[in-house]
């Protein structure tokens, strides 16, 4: 799908700080957006007030999730394990079941979600996200395994979906689009950084780049050291 079919797109998570980032990468290609968030951050999206049609509610509604989408060429979707209510797998879940087929679908997660098996991850890296999931449970505060749910199931649907895996983030001004692996451990990806700001970049690129149509791509910041390394690796005279 070309820059051309792309005219309306969905963001769902759009009061978030990715989610605010990506309305803005939206908007700057002349897309017309239509944001989701719960009504009560609403009040987060005023700076776009007049530029983005809003739709207040749980993302992970089918309802909201019906109307928001409605006409919409491409779909970008924070995955967020909020709750313990399986509020990533439902919003998943609700933007495959109501997107219009053939639209270009587009899902945010971490490293710690693998399509096929083949990452490489750390002692120090498989241990944190292990914290962080008994953390979340014990608080009734995120759920790390629905996220990986969620994404089980964009894995099996037939749609034109990509998942975009995002290293540790930090914010900062644009050091332009991210470079990308299928799995994690590739020395590519060794410097585990991103800035948000090029994570959204990203996500709003992959809607008309059809090389990742049901790709899972692990990205990582195009100016730290392991992807300059990579890129002087790959200039270099064999």
């Amino acid at each position: 799908m070309g820059t051309e079919r792309i005219k309306r797109v969905c963001v769902v998570g759009a009061s978030g700080k990715l989610g605010q980032y990506m309305v803005r990468h939206a908007l700057e290609r002349g897309y017309e957006v239509v944001g989701v968030c719960r009504e009560r951050s609403v009040p987060k999206l005023a700076g776009f007030d007049g530029r983005i049609t809003v739709v207040p509610g749980p993302t992970d509604d089918p309802e909201v999730i019906r109307r928001a989408v409605e006409g919409c060429d491409g779909v970008l979707t924070v995955l967020a394990p909020w709750g313990v209510r399986q509020y990533s797998s439902g919003t998943a879940q609700a933007v495959l079941d109501h997107a219009r087929p053939g639209a270009r679908l587009v899902f945010s997660c971490g490293w710690h979600i693998t399509r096929d098996g083949a990452d490489r991850y750390s002692r120090m890296f498989r241990a944190g996200v292990r914290i962080a999931a008994v953390l979340g449970r014990l608080v009734r505060a995120v759920e790390i395994d629905d996220q990986v749910e969620a994404c089980r199931r964009v894995f099996a649907s037939d749609t034109r979906w990509t998942v975009v895996r995002g290293s540790s983030l930090e914010e900062g001004e644009s050091e332009g689009l991210p470079v990308w692996s299928r799995h994690v451990g590739d020395p590519v990806l060794a410097s585990d950084l991103t800035r948000r700001v090029d994570f959204a970049l990203f996500m709003v690129e992959a809607l008309t780049d059809d090389a990742l149509v049901r790709e899972a791509p692990a990205i990582v910041g195009c100016r730290t050291p392991s992807a300059l390394a990579h890129a002087d690796g790959a200039r270099a005279p064999r």
